[in-house]
């Protein structure tokens, strides 16, 4: 009498098991997902902190515009970037960047929030003209920090459409992570490294030995002013052949160059 009670009991427990199985894998996916955040934090914590060390042999933007040759069929296109250190440079092309990009970059943590509001400012100045006049909004103003260019042009990109807000996002995470594990000076060094001065043509050595063939160290304080003044549109703009805004705008940063200490400038740097 007692079998058919013990067979019940037991295909009742194959029952209980069969259904919790969905709950236990289910348990495990959100397990997973929670985890992502951690593990991502940790992963990109330790790229960076490596990096400080360790001077990239590439950067996302680097990578993305030779899939972008690619892409348009020209199998012949090689990125020029050659590593200089920032002893083995122009001091003046990183005094240039600083006076030409971001004037607070020894006093701010990754973020220049009154150069924001001013920006913010003047862009709204600027479509509201262009709003009267009829006409397309012209150069709208940036704030980026030296910071957020090194953050976006090291590990993101350029962020178009859907993918910006969360390019943005990104880059509030690596700027922090960058301002927190890399001193100033490194900082400046990977940005003058990556910076992207023409098409295809990236960092201080390889700007110089396709405009003017010489090496970094020799740039004279008039074309690190060109270089610097080229950004952020290095595609539309040539430090080669400076047309009257390029021209224009590196005589400003060389003279705000001089406003900020010069060379001198970067002693002041941790």
């Amino acid at each position: 009498m007692r079998a058919p009670a013990a067979i019940h009991k037991l295909k009742g427990n194959r029952l209980t098991a069969t259904a919790s199985e969905p709950v236990r894998r289910k348990r495990r996916w959100l397990r997973w997902l929670l985890a992502l955040p951690l593990l991502f934090a940790a992963g990109s914590a330790l790229q960076v902190l490596v990096l400080r060390f360790v001077d990239p042999p590439f950067t996302a933007f680097i990578a993305l515009r030779q899939f972008e040759a690619w892409g348009e069929g020209d199998f012949g296109f090689r990125p020029a970037y050659d590593w200089r250190d920032l002893g083995q440079m122009s001091p003046n092309l990183p005094v240039a960047l600083v006076a030409a990009e971001d004037q607070n970059f020894a006093s701010h943590h990754g973020f220049d929030f009154k150069a924001i509001e001013k920006a913010q400012a003047h862009n709204e100045r600027m479509i509201e003209r262009a709003e009267r006049r009829g006409q397309p909004v012209k150069r709208l103003r940036g704030a980026s920090t030296i910071s957020q260019q090194t953050a976006k042009n090291l590990f993101l990109w350029q962020g178009r459409g859907p993918t910006r807000w969360l390019r943005k996002g990104l880059e509030v995470w690596y700027t922090a992570l960058i301002e927190a594990l890399w001193p100033k000076r490194r900082i400046l060094e990977v940005y003058a490294n990556v910076a992207e001065f023409g098409d295809g043509i990236y960092g201080a050595q390889a700007a110089a030995r396709s405009y003017w063939r010489k090496d970094a160290s020799r740039l004279t304080p008039a074309e690190c002013a060109r270089l610097a003044a080229v950004l952020p549109a290095p595609r539309r703009y040539s430090a080669a052949r400076p047309g009257p805004y390029v021209s224009g705008r590196a005589n400003r940063i060389q003279r705000q160059m001089q406003q900020i200490g010069g060379t001198a400038y970067l002693a002041t740097l941790d």
